[in-house]
């Protein structure tokens, strides 16, 4: 039956059978987790989901088999608890009742008569991880896409025996790295071969013939053939390692993510506590954190980057796009080969750079090979891919090798007349229905293509730095821009396996205007006298993942200065231009120095006598980002709150358990307060009302 919690939960089906395996007196009995479905939506476990799994293990164990082994689909074990339900969820005794599900099924595989096996054959990551860990044995697929238990990236904790099992598998300091660094390094999934290295997995095996080899492995297990050797978990250090991890976390999120505390106090108990203290004492856990708001921000956010992400707001149909078959990048720093690089692994077409000399586009050029040539020597790329790949990227000084292009993409000097320059050339080189592409992060695409014969073509595609880490383009249409162009834009994103958003030609588009505004008020503060340390260390509370000085560092003073002059033009009494942030950026020296700012860069500083505490910082810069965020809702920037929240999410990798921005402006009240309404309705991305 349907749990009404969970009216949408595609039920997987635990498929049970009876396999001979040479050597046994008895068949094994196989289950295979499978909601019907192929790779693109994963098996997940839901109430419904449980039951089946309940029904086939006790079957099976009625059965007398030589063992029972859990399996998945192709390419899939399964990814954990069905999470689409959670945020219907109204009270914490439904949550208790989850918890309690999962714990009492899990529980026959791990105590049942015969020996248990996980033949782990694709990604396993929650609940679905914590499923083998409940198994006597386990062998992994060397193809086994993601491994992780990542509940701490989203609010939650691994609530199904993982925080009590898994420390004492692989010891303290592993079971540390997966449930509470790998989720807070943005959700850090495990490669096959560091899982067992780990010890997490008993045997790994080719994805070619896993099952067979599977069957085979444990046949030996059971016949006493194969010993499996475990290591011995060292209680010594247990104690110790919590000590550091505890510290850390107090450093980096300042108590902003409650899961990542709790899921210390489970690591804490899983050192002496009975299994069963430990269970109940997670359910206790998970029931407190469904309900609460960073849990429901944080499903909310998943369900951004899962959903959403992937349909777009506002693109147009794809049966628009343009075939794009050799792209053009121009400019050949490190920006413009970074792009080089990705469109080369993704389109696998001719990329061919220019730049204004032969030094440059050889640099350029290098750089790509060089790239190219570490993934090979990592073991990521085999050398004819790579010999391919090489091949595929040239260089030269003279533009009219764009004449064949389909999509040029620019990365040049971020000043207004130099790209509206390039562009002039470029159309005299290439076809009328080449995409021009601008990677500008502030600059007006319009105006960009006023001069242009064909400005119909022309369309912002806004890279994040680094280009093959981060995951959002903004594409941004110009006054002008077609659809078959736009259409372009979003296939090209959606080749690059980039998440994109559709934005509104508007100053400095979406993370670039919030983050210049946002960082305004810190640096106002301390234009005003605030010491830098307080006013950068005033948004700790919110967890963010980085400070505002650290965050000023990585994108550079000098481009700083240059996209909040922008936006000062714009919009002048909202965003002051900063003095002290120019003569930063004309010193050329680092701002900060061993976390703490650089005593130089002090030394140049101006500031009045106006200090702030670091609570009026930090409601002045939650009062600007409300404000700023309402007045791009009412300018029609991108379509809804949702998609500011992916920017930040993508672009500026704000964390899931603010929701990205607007669910926590929301939930503290900062919303109403400065615009009058909420951006999200209540129980959207907070607890229903």
């Amino acid at each position: 039956m349907m749990d009404p919690a969970f009216p949408n939960e595609v039920v997987t089906q635990s498929l049970l059978r009876y396999v001979q395996v040479p050597g046994l007196d008895r068949p094994a009995a196989l289950i295979t987790l499978d909601n019907g479905h192929d790779h693109r939506k994963p098996n997940t476990l839901g109430p419904a989901g449980l039951a089946n799994l309940d029904t086939a293990i006790d079957t099976a164990i009625e059965a007398n088999p030589a063992f029972i082994a859990v399996t998945g689909k192709p390419y899939i074990f399964c990814v954990g608890a069905d999470i689409t339900g959670m945020p219907l969820l109204t009270g914490r005794e439904q949550a208790v009742e989850i918890g309690e599900l999962g714990h009492r099924v899990f529980a026959k595989l791990r105590d049942a008569t015969v020996p248990t096996f996980a033949f782990v054959n694709g990604a396993a990551m929650g609940g679905g991880l914590e499923l083998a860990l409940h198994a006597d044995y386990r062998t992994l697929s060397k193809g086994a896409a993601a491994l992780a238990l990542p509940e701490v990236f989203l609010g939650l904790i691994p609530g199904w025996g993982g925080s009590q099992l898994l420390p004492n598998l692989i010891g303290i300091p592993g079971a540390v790295q997966v449930i509470i660094q790998n989720p807070l390094m943005q959700n850090k999934m495990l490669r096959p071969e560091q899982a067992h290295e780990l010890g997490i997995s008993d045997a790994l095996f080719d994805p070619a013939d896993f099952l067979e080899r599977s069957l085979e492995w444990a046949a030996g297990v059971v016949r006493g053939d194969i010993t499996v050797q475990r290591q011995e978990i060292d209680r010594d250090m247990w104690d110790g390692v919590l000590f550091f991890a505890r510290k850390l976390l107090d450093e980096k999120l300042h108590g902003a993510v409650p899961s990542a505390h709790k899921a210390l106090e489970l690591l804490a108990l899983a050192k002496e506590a009975s299994f069963a203290e430990g269970t109940a004492a997670e359910t206790t856990a998970l029931a407190d954190l469904i309900m609460t708001d960073e849990l429901r921000s944080g499903l909310y956010a998943f369900d951004l980057v899962q959903r959403r992400a992937k349909r777009p707001a506002g693109a147009p149909g794809s049966g628009l796009a343009r075939d794009v078959t050799k792209v053009g990048v121009v400019g050949a720093g490190l920006m413009a080969s970074q792009m080089a690089l990705l469109f080369a692994r993704r389109l696998e077409v001719p990329v061919v750079l220019t730049d204004l000399d032969q030094a440059r586009v050889d640099k350029g050029v290098a750089y790509v090979h060089g790239e190219i040539d570490k993934l090979v020597a990592k073991g990521r790329m085999d050398a004819g891919k790579a010999a391919k790949l090489r091949g595929l990227v040239s260089g030269s000084v003279d533009k009219s090798v764009f004449a064949d292009a389909d999509f040029v993409i620019e990365a040049v000097f971020e000043e207004l007349g130099v790209k509206k320059q390039v562009w002039a050339e470029l159309e005299k080189i290439v076809s009328p229905e080449c995409v021009l592409a601008t990677n500008t992060s502030s600059l007006s695409v319009t105006a960009m293509g006023e001069d242009l014969e064909h400005p119909e073509r022309l369309v912002g595609f806004h890279f994040f730095n680094p280009v093959a880490v981060m995951p959002l383009v903004e594409i941004i249409r110009a006054e002008r821009t077609d659809d078959a162009t736009l259409a372009t834009a979003f296939a090209v994103g959606k080749q690059l396996k980039k998440s994109c958003v559709l934005v509104k030609d508007a100053p400095a588009f979406v993370v670039n205007r919030v983050l210049t505004r946002f960082l305004g008020e810190i640096l106002g503060a301390i234009d005003g006298g605030t010491p830098a340390q307080v006013a950068d260390t005033a948004l700790d509370p919110l967890g963010l993942p980085m400070r505002p000085l650290a965050l000023l560092q990585l994108v550079g003073p000098a481009v700083a200065h240059h996209v909040g002059g922008t936006l000062h033009a714009a919009f002048p009494d909202r965003f002051a231009v900063s003095e002290n942030l120019g003569r930063i950026a004309a010193s050329g020296k680092p701002l900060l120095v061993d976390d703490e700012i650089n005593p130089e860069v002090a030394g140049l500083l101006v500031v009045g006598d106006n200090p702030l505490t670091a609570e009026q910082v930090r409601e002045r810069a939650l009062t600007a980002l409300a404000q700023e965020i309402r007045l791009m809702l009412d300018e029609g920037v991108v379509a809804e709150a949702q998609d500011i929240d992916l920017c930040m999410i993508l672009g500026a990798g704000w964390p899931f358990h603010l929701g990205g921005v607007t669910p926590y402006l929301d939930r503290t009240g900062t919303s109403e307060r400065v615009t009058g309404r909420r951006f999200l309705p209540a129980g959207v991305a907070s607890l229903p009302a």
